[in-house]
C-alpha cells in the first residue's frame, strides 16, 4: 500500500484479530498537519459468484419436485444473517483461500454451498470494498455450464439454494432485505451481456 507524500503514517496498531479479521487504526499526519486515527477491519479477499443454470440441468436433479419451466435461472441461497437479524436471498460467496485465483474459488465455493459445478468461468470485476473502512477486496465472477457436484457446507452455513428466472434476477435481489455484493454482481453480470 503506498501512501502519498503528503500522508505520513506515524502508527499503525492492531486492537483485535478474531479467525474471521483484524482490526485497528493507522494514525497519520494529515495534509495540514493534525493527526488523526484511521479505524479499520482487514478480512481476506473474497468472491461473489453469478451462476447461470439452464433449466435442463434443474429438471435432471428435481427428482419428484414440480416441473421447471424451459427458461435459464439464477442460481441464489437465502441464509438467515445473525449479524443484521435477517434471511437475505444472495449470490454464492466466500472467503478466496490461499493459493487460489478469484474463479477457482468461485468454483469451489459455488459446489460447497449449491451442490453445482461450473464448467466456464470469468472474472468479471475486482474492486475494493467500502474503502472508508475496510481493508478488503471482492471480485465478481460468472459462472456457466453447471453440472451436478458434491454440496459441503461450512459449520456455519446454514444455507437454503434457491433459482430465480434470469428476466427477474435484479428485481428479485431489490426486494428488501437487499445486499451489495448480490446487487453488484448481478448489476455487473448484466451491463457485460451476461444476463
Amino acid at each position: 500500500m503506498t501512501v502519498p507524500d503528503e500522508w505520513e503514517v506515524l502508527e499503525e496498531r492492531t486492537e483485535y484479530e478474531t479467525g474471521w479479521y483484524d482490526g485497528g487504526y493507522d494514525r497519520l499526519e494529515q495534509p495540514d498537519g493534525s493527526e488523526k486515527r484511521y479505524y479499520w477491519a482487514d478480512l481476506p479477499p473474497a468472491v461473489v459468484v453469478v451462476a447461470r443454470i439452464d433449466s435442463g440441468v434443474l429438471a435432471d436433479t428435481a427428482a419428484g419436485e414440480d416441473e421447471f419451466d424451459t427458461d435459464d435461472r439464477i442460481l441464489f441461497i437465502e441464509q438467515y444473517r445473525p449479524t443484521t437479524r435477517e434471511t437475505h436471498l444472495e449470490l454464492p460467496a466466500g472467503i478466496v483461500e490461499d493459493g487460489e485465483s478469484y474463479t477457482q474459488a468461485a468454483t469451489r465455493e459455488l459446489e460447497e454451498e449449491t451442490g453445482f459445478r461450473p464448467t466456464s468461468t470469468a472474472l468479471l470485476q475486482e474492486y475494493a470494498v467500502a474503502t472508508g473502512v475496510l481493508r478488503h477486496d471482492r471480485a465478481i465472477v460468472y459462472a456457466e455450464g453447471l453440472e451436478s457436484g458434491e454440496r459441503e457446507l461450512d459449520n456455519n452455513e446454514f444455507l437454503e439454494v434457491t433459482t430465480v428466472p434470469v428476466e427477474e434476477g435484479l428485481e428479485r435481489a431489490r426486494e428488501q432485505p437487499a445486499n451489495d455484493a448480490t446487487l453488484e454482481g448481478l448489476l455487473l453480470a448484466k451491463e457485460d451481456g451476461m444476463l
